[in-house]
């Protein structure tokens, strides 16, 4: 039996071994050594007899999207299988469970999302599919409780698509019965997006590379056990967590950079890959208007590491960075990706503001905390969901060095399996529907923030302050917008005239002419949403716009308390349904 003791000396020894992983840069021959420590933990965890530690449920959302589903739940096998937290009993990891809440719209995308969660299950890990039909029995069961303020009001023949926002509010009420059910059970509650992995992304002289290296469900319980925290909040490497609707700016300069860069090269001289360079990981450099979050703008062109194997030369970097070009509108940046940094978890552990919705945990107290204002389907959802939990939980809201792998795209198409506001034919991107999204959630989030200085929402404010306070954000957000916007048709009339005036070198290969029309295309789809006849901006300036999205965020403000009310109703009918 493992005493004590043993068990003291384990921990130790993982210690030394994570110390040693990231000594110099990820040290990968360590990696499996570091994994076996874990399992062999597991394994003196058992001998020693009732295991106290929490039972992680994690919760996915996913909508029209089986292919990413598929590696999102490859991804925890591969954790499971690495790290073992939990240990197995009967071919089933004990303390790992899954909630696949399913949005689709698409019923053959929903039956695959069934088989692939079927396999899940008999690899031994416990799934309970929550689909359409499912959701709208348990929101049946919550009658009288009014939650049309929190999961919308849907015709049942269309319930899908809800959004992230009320598709994981519906989901927390599903966990709030789960968790009456299993009243003696610790359960902590972890919420992803679907185009996730619990994998980081590690910058290599070789390139990047993604691994599977932290044991993200040992160290969640240790500081949920450790800390007073009731929400805890991870970030995300790869593709960046914001829209490309404020990510053009920086991503021109680095695209002027690079092929500055190649018209002063050798087609046939190898690729000069950019090595193990991390910059701008966690500092928002990805982020046009960087500065409104408390960061520092960076000014610097980023270079692109080029995902080709072995050493290529530069004429097939320059065709593989053409071909990645069209990924930015769908949510990638390719030169600007959030790389790994390692930090020890238990020393990252410092006071939150943000909710990164795809990668939060919590615990069954902070189960009365939804999702505010999701029937909006505004961008900026976590970030203002952050500011009110910073004003209420306080310390009790945290964010630690737990971040998992997004990836926006498929590798095969280059494209978002689904994503809602961009709408793609023939090589022609629109962005309204999303731009519009962002725009008037980064209204909502920094209306809300000036709202909470005043003491909302603790304190009542009149209709006329919070009036007030939505049109001069309005106002500053717009004028901060047509800046960007002036910026990127500058960068944009740089970059028609780059590739038609100084790109010899690359116009002598034929085999390059293919790439050159996807920098033309790539130019016509942000001239399509950022210049003077953008359909996206003629949204947001349109004449009656501003009155109608003002009605809307105010009532939203308004019924807030009014909301609380009917979830804490909601909450307390599961309850007393599951003690009859």
């Amino acid at each position: 039996m493992g005493s004590g003791a043993d068990i003291d000396g384990q921990r130790a020894r993982i210690a030394e071994l994570e110390a040693a992983l990231w000594r110099d840069g990820l040290d990968e021959d360590l990696l499996e050594p570091y994994q076996h420590a874990f399992r062999d933990l597991e394994d003196m965890l058992a001998e020693q007899g009732p295991d106290r530690r929490h039972h992680v449920v994690i919760v996915i959302p996913v909508a029209d999207s089986p292919q990413q589903l598929q590696t999102c739940l490859d991804s925890l096998l591969a954790q499971c299988r690495a790290f073992g937290y939990g240990g197995i009993e009967h071919g089933r990891y004990r303390k790992i469970s899954v909630l696949l809440a399913d949005d689709s719209a698409d019923p053959e995308a929903a039956a695959q999302d069934r088989r692939i969660a079927a396999r899940i299950v008999q690899a031994g890990i416990a799934v309970e599919y929550f689909g359409l039909d499912e959701q709208l029995a348990l929101l049946a069961r919550l009658q009288p409780a009014d939650l049309g303020g929190i999961v919308g009001r849907h015709a049942p023949a269309a319930f899908g698509h809800k959004g992230q926002a009320m598709m994981r509010n519906i989901a927390y009420l599903r966990l709030a019965e789960m968790q009456a059910h299993r009243p003696d059970q610790r359960l902590l509650f972890y919420t992803i997006d679907a185009d996730q992995a619990f994998q980081v992304k590690v910058a290599t002289p070789r390139g990047g590379c993604s691994v599977n290296a932290i044991n993200y469900f040992h160290h969640l319980d240790r500081l949920f056990d450790q800390t007073p925290v009731q929400v805890l909040t991870g970030k995300v490497v790869g593709d960046p967590p914001v829209s490309p609707a404020v990510m053009a700016g920086n991503f021109l300069a680095d695209v002027l950079g690079f092929l500055s860069a190649m018209a002063d090269c050798d087609p046939d001289a190898p690729y000069l890959q950019p090595g193990t360079d991390t910059r701008g990981s966690g500092e928002a450099a990805y982020h046009d208007m960087a500065e409104m979050f408390g960061f520092t703008h960076q000014q610097d062109v980023y270079r692109y590491h080029c995902r080709l194997p072995g050493s290529p030369d530069n004429a097939a970097c320059f065709a593989e960075f053409a071909r990645r070009l069209n990924g930015f509108f769908h949510g990638e940046h390719p030169t600007r990706i959030t790389w790994y940094r390692y930090h020890g978890v238990a020393g990252s552990c410092q006071p939150a503001r943000t909710v990164y919705t795809g990668n939060y945990a919590f615990t069954a107290a902070a189960l009365r905390w939804f999702i505010p204002f999701a029937p909006l389907r505004l961008r900026m959802s976590g970030p203002t969901m952050g500011r009110l939990l910073q004003a209420e939980l306080g310390d009790a809201f945290a964010s630690a060095n737990l971040p998992m792998l997004h990836r926006r795209t498929l590798a095969r198409t280059g494209e978002s399996e689904f994503r809602p506001g961009v709408a793609a034919q023939q090589g022609a991107v629109d962005l309204s529907d999303e731009f519009e999204r962002q725009f008037h959630g980064d209204v909502m989030l920094f209306a809300m923030q000036r709202m909470i200085r005043l003491g909302y929402p603790v304190a009542s404010l009149s209709r006329e302050q919070m009036v007030a306070i939505l049109d001069t954000t309005h106002g500053e957000m717009r004028e901060k917008y047509r800046s960007r916007q002036q910026l990127v048709l500058e960068r944009l009339d740089r970059l028609r005239s780059l590739l038609h005036e100084r790109a010899q070198w690359w116009n002598r290969l034929p085999a390059l002419h293919a790439a050159l029309d996807e920098f033309d295309n790539f130019a016509d789809n942000i001239e399509r949403n950022f210049g003077a006849t953008s359909p996206a901006l003629a949204r947001i300036d349109a004449p009656d716009g501003w009155r109608h999205w003002r009605a809307r965020l105010l009532a939203a403000i308004m019924a807030l308390h009014a909301d609380r009310a009917a979830w804490q109703q909601a909450l307390t009918i599961l309850r007393d349904g599951c003690a009859a």
